[in-house]
């Protein structure tokens, strides 16, 4: 099992924790068996869209990487003008089942 404990810490956030003790719970694993697991399938997402591929869980949605073209920029204070090179940016489509479920609860809101 991949063992990151630096790599744990970056993937952690506020709600994670809950997310990781409800896993712990449901599965009855130690919470670092979580972490490792989630820190895993991070990567290997990560790893993925890097070399142009996409990622789908079925239920949840799509993770894809797109390339944003090169582009001018100004900056609006001095009105210099910056070649912006271009990047990946991740893109995360969710699926109509989370659609779904998302307006559901828009609309007892």
């Amino acid at each position: 099992m991949h063992r990151n404990n630096e790599a744990n810490v970056l993937f952690l956030f506020m709600k994670d924790v809950e997310l990781v003790t409800a896993l712990s719970d449901q599965l009855d694993m130690q919470p670092q068996e979580i972490l490792d697991n989630l820190s895993t399938l991070y990567l290997l997402i990560g790893e993925t869209l890097s070399n142009g591929g996409s990622v789908n869980i079925a239920g949840i949605g799509q993770f894809e990487a797109k390339k944003k073209a090169e582009r001018i920029s100004a900056n609006p204070t001095n009105g210099k003008r910056y070649l912006i090179p271009p990047k990946l940016t991740p893109v995360y489509k969710p699926s109509s089942r989370w659609k779904i479920y998302l307006k559901k609860l828009d609309e007892n809101t």
